[in-house]
């Protein structure tokens, strides 16, 4: 059984084919970060005509990679939301169109679900039930994982996402996009202490995160300097990295226990940053519990982790009619719960 997986929700188009015997036979990434870089952030026009461009080759080239013949293919995955509607739906209508020809299926996967299981595919994958952090440019979750499927928000973002956070504040100090790694560059040279950030919603009980305070802070932090030496940069950059992380790692803390669970997964883009993973491997070490991470070339948006995660789906029972379907805002706790169910029924309240 083979899963082609086709990832298209921003600024990468992602091609992978899953195989229920050999796992990963083929992977292939394409990031439109060139495209995007003088715009300061994604362009959802230059995103969607781009991932036209490039899926069908890059569907190809899988295949080719894994000498694979449209006959040896399962099903078709695609992400189906959340993300940019315009970029969804060239995979989708790619997706729709090859199931159509090939006479297979095709599944709409949910974007931060496909994050979620890539940290599921290491040799030792962690055990359900865990906690998972869903991290990335436009989500920061806490979930309980239950099983496959069955996921309860703990709690999110209220404004800002960290990734968002991220891009926003690299962009005030002058610093290239994508932020984070930027803002994990300069924080290198920065000199701890000079300048103190909040740490949101942390005062108070609750598992939700708010970002758009501290960025804030940050805007006037760096209004109060004047012109910004590169000194200056870097102590910011630490300020606010570090602020990031301790504000993750309080809330990732609460959670494992109001879970009482003994493991934490970590999942989405910002999941490669190494403080963050530094900090909630200490945490977790002191509370007895362990923290997974998905492999460094998973944690940004790719193909691999919609075909892993549509042969779950496929296994489980599910099965989408042609209809082109995306939702770009998808509550993930609106998913199917469990094996032999559907997610039909989810994807029709948003369909084009």
């Amino acid at each position: 059984m083979k899963v082609i997986g086709i990832e298209t929700s921003c600024d990468e188009t992602g091609v992978a084919i899953y195989d229920a015997e050999a796992g990963l036979i083929a992977d292939l990434l394409y990031s439109q970060i060139d495209l995007h870089r003088n715009y300061g952030g994604v362009v959802p026009e230059i995103a969607s005509r781009d991932h036209i461009r490039k899926t069908l080759p890059m569907i190809v080239d899988a295949m080719a990679k894994a000498g694979c013949h449209s006959r040896d293919i399962s099903a078709i995955a695609y992400t189906a939301g959340p993300g940019l509607i315009g970029a969804l739906l060239v995979g989708a209508s790619i997706a729709k169109s090859l199931a159509l020809a090939w006479d297979i299926p095709a599944l709409g996967i949910h974007h931060m679900e496909g994050h979620l299981l890539a940290a599921t595919m290491s040799p030792n994958p962690p055990p359900y039930p865990f906690v998972a952090l869903l991290v990335s440019g436009g989500h920061t979750q806490l979930m309980e994982c239950r099983a496959h499927g069955q996921y309860v928000l703990l709690g999110e973002s209220q404004d800002d996402a960290a990734g968002e956070a991220f891009d926003k504040v690299a962009k005030m100090l002058g610093l290239a996009y994508p932020g984070g790694p930027q803002i994990a560059r300069v924080a290198e040279n920065g000199i701890p202490g000079r300048f103190i950030f909040p740490r949101p919603m942390t005062g108070k009980a609750g598992l939700d995160f708010s970002f758009s305070g501290l960025k804030t802070f940050v805007l006037n932090t760096i209004h109060d300097q004047g012109s910004l030496t590169a000194q200056d940069k870097a102590d910011i950059a630490w300020a606010f990295q570090e602020a990031v992380v301790d504000t993750i790692r309080i809330k990732c803390q609460r959670a494992i226990e109001h879970t009482g669970l003994d493991n934490l997964v970590i999942a989405g883009g910002v999941s490669a940053n190494q403080l963050l993973r530094a900090r909630l491997q200490v945490m977790t070490e002191k509370k007895g519990c362990a923290v997974h991470f998905p492999a460094a070339n998973l944690c940004t948006d790719n193909g691999a982790m919609i075909a892993y995660a549509g042969y779950l789906r496929l296994v489980s029972g599910q099965r989408d009619n042609l209809e082109i379907q995306v939702r770009p805002r998808w509550p993930m706790d609106q998913l199917a719960p469990g094996p032999g169910d559907s997610i039909q029924t989810s994807l029709q309240p948003s369909h084009t």
